[in-house]
């Protein structure tokens, strides 16, 4: 589920809720979920460069069906990286809400956002 959570006075969109699920009938570990970031980012490589022609193949995707290919493989990405969360949550205490307030902080130190 994504949501949009505040516009900007330009209209802008100044932030998106993504709300992804902890997987049942896992049991990732640290390590097994980080190589499965590494495959998943690698598909998603792999579907932007079925977008350019960059795959060796002969034949380039559409862009419409490269960017859901794209968008569903970035989906995985981001699953993956939920996981991995839960997993640094319940198997090794860290406190992902005073991260996440430490990103943002440090995104707004940076200039990328207010």
């Amino acid at each position: 589920m994504t949501g949009y959570n505040e516009l900007s006075r330009e209209g802008q969109l100044v932030s998106k809720t993504v709300t992804l699920p902890r997987l049942n009938r896992l049991s990732p570990s640290l390590e097994s979920t980080a190589l499965k970031i590494m495959e998943e980012s690698g598909e998603l490589a792999q579907a932007i460069g079925k977008l350019r022609g960059l795959s060796g193949e002969r034949q380039r995707l559409e862009e419409e069906d490269a960017m859901q290919m794209v968008a569903r493989e970035l989906v995985d990405v981001a699953q993956t990286a939920v996981t991995m969360m839960f997993v640094l949550e319940e198997q090794y205490g860290i406190n992902l809400e005073a991260i996440l307030k430490e990103h943002l902080e440090k995104l707004r130190n940076k200039g990328y956002c207010d």
